[in-house]
């Protein structure tokens, strides 16, 4: 991914935030020149170890056994783990400048680096576990698996792969109309209400893209 200078992020914990708060993630390998890609839950293994990237430390990912990809991963275990935050369509009549032409705000995460398969029954249901502990935690009530519902895990765990990627290279981009200045302020209200409303995209330009909060700070 090309990393537009200007659509760097000023704080690089915004990364690491969308990394958080977006875990579905597209894992792509290219065994053979071919490009495969999996859409699986991946999560930071150890978040007290992320300091302001990513690089350096492991996240940890499952997917189902059926998907041959797991075993080309095995043979080529080079990959990019592409995490993608809010995004929306830019329409002139947003922000009603003349002349003027559409865009797309989006933000995105690339992580580049090396999958290694975790094929125990023990390694593979820590990580299941692990993944449910983590999507739970910020659910009100939150489910805890109970000694029955391990039970469950584990009659099916030969139904799945997990794996451990380890991060070389991180690239991210938050696009979020920092180069419209003037009419900034239009496009953010367009996402916050009305027909073209995307909450989670305002939230994120107000906290990322705002390209007065400098003047104001």
């Amino acid at each position: 991914m090309y990393a537009f200078p200007r659509f760097t992020a000023d704080d690089p914990r915004h990364a690491i935030d969308l990394v958080r708060d977006h875990p579905f993630a597209l894992v792509v390998s290219a065994p053979g020149g071919v490009p495969v890609a999996t859409h699986a839950p991946v999560i930071v293994e150890d978040p007290a170890r992320v300091g302001d990237t990513f690089e350096g430390t492991t996240l940890l990912g499952h997917l189902a056994r059926v998907n041959p990809h797991w075993r080309e991963m095995e043979s080529s275990p080079e990959a990019l783990l592409i995490f993608s935050g809010p995004h929306g369509y830019v329409s002139p009549s947003m922000h009603g400048a003349d002349p003027s032409v559409p865009t797309w705000d989006y933000a995105a995460v690339h992580l580049n680096g090396t999958i290694e398969l975790i094929t125990g029954e023990e390694g593979l249901l820590d990580v299941v576990e692990r993944t449910v502990a983590f999507m739970e935690t910020p659910r009100s009530p939150g489910w805890t698996p109970s000694e029955r519902s391990r039970e469950v895990f584990r009659s099916i765990a030969g139904g799945v792969v997990a794996f451990r990627f380890h991060v070389r290279e991180q690239r991210s981009i938050f696009k979020l109309s920092q180069d419209r200045i003037s009419p900034w302020d239009r496009i953010h209200a367009a996402f916050s209400e009305g027909p073209d409303a995307n909450p989670e995209l305002a939230e994120l330009m107000c906290r990322i893209g705002d390209p007065q909060e400098g003047e104001r700070a």
